[in-house]
């Protein structure tokens, strides 16, 4: 599990590296790219290593919501993403995607996934020649990933929210776009 070769394509779309995690051992593997960018040392891809090891350069300001999605993740099993900042090398830093699948603790078998470089979705406009992003628009697209999830919940009010959020943020975009 440690080749950094990637498909031009996904070198393209921001792959970075690979995991695998054995929920039920409490240790991630990762790839090159992975170990590089995550836990701050190429040497340790292909080595279990535990979570706080794996994801050791996650920004201070994101740890502690990161580590607690990751634990109800590993509780229930099933699709797991979640989008938060690296510390890289001097300061910088970079965001990822976190997307893969975890067995449910006490269901053996091993979970895997990538992180996806999704940097330039978060870069300041004034600071290159990017396109200004429509922030409410951004606001709208999170609000629709929430719904789905919501959906998947079954909780009828949370549904009840987040469709008059939803709501809300349409109108702000439709009246700004007819003035």
């Amino acid at each position: 599990m440690t080749d950094r070769s990637f498909p031009p394509a996904l070198e393209a779309a921001g792959i970075i590296g690979t995991w695998q995690t054995d929920v039920e051992a409490g240790r991630s593997i990762l790839d090159d790219g992975a170990a590089a960018l995550m836990a701050g040392d190429a040497g340790l891809a292909g080595k279990p290593l535990p979570l706080d090891v794996a994801l050791g350069r996650i920004h201070p300001d994101d740890r502690d919501w990161v580590f607690a999605h990751i634990r109800r993740a590993r509780r229930s099993g099933g699709p797991f993403t979640a989008e938060f900042r690296v510390r890289g090398p001097g300061g910088s830093v970079r965001w990822v995607l976190n997307q893969g699948r975890l067995p449910a603790e006490g269901a053996g078998g091993i979970g895997y996934g990538m992180y996806i470089d999704t940097t330039h979705r978060h870069r300041d406009p004034a600071a290159g020649s990017e396109e200004p992003r429509d922030w409410l628009e951004v606001a709208a697209d999170h609000c629709i990933a929430a719904r789905e999830a919501i959906d998947r919940s079954g909780k009828p009010f949370l549904r009840l929210l987040i469709d008059a959020l939803l709501l809300e943020i349409g109108r702000h975009l439709v009246r700004r776009r007819s003035h």
